[in-house]
């Protein structure tokens, strides 16, 4: 059975911003993702939680997505490109060494994804 793809509004818009072939490419990446993310070890996949909300995020080339798994498959919340994501991670004065664990216990990164449930 095949998993179905949702994107929230604002991963539709930073998607469709870039050329078609990249979108291609990206979502081909993603649709490749391994049955079990819980013992994937290949480090493309990252874990963030907090409050009891888990985002996953999955390395795509030079992008990271962002996303839950859902009952039928995925909801992904952002595309962002990495060096986007590193400006992030310096504005906010995270150390770069552990970016999940630096992503998941800062509040502006959870804002960033937006509330939980409300991104159809």
């Amino acid at each position: 059975m095949t998993k179905q793809i949702n994107l929230s509004k604002v991963a539709s818009a930073e998607l469709c911003q870039l050329p078609k072939l990249l979108q291609l490419e990206i979502l081909s990446d993603f649709n490749n993702l391994p049955e079990n993310m819980e013992t994937d070890n290949s480090g493309k996949i990252g874990r963030l939680q907090r409050d009891g909300r888990t985002v996953f995020r999955f390395r795509a080339g030079d992008y990271r997505i962002y996303f839950s798994p859902t009952d039928h498959g995925w909801l992904i919340h952002r595309v962002v490109h990495k060096n986007t994501l590193e400006d992030f991670l310096y504005r906010s004065n995270l150390p770069l060494g552990d970016e999940d664990k630096s992503l998941a216990e800062n509040a502006n990164f959870w804002e960033l994804i937006g509330p939980p449930g409300k991104e159809k």
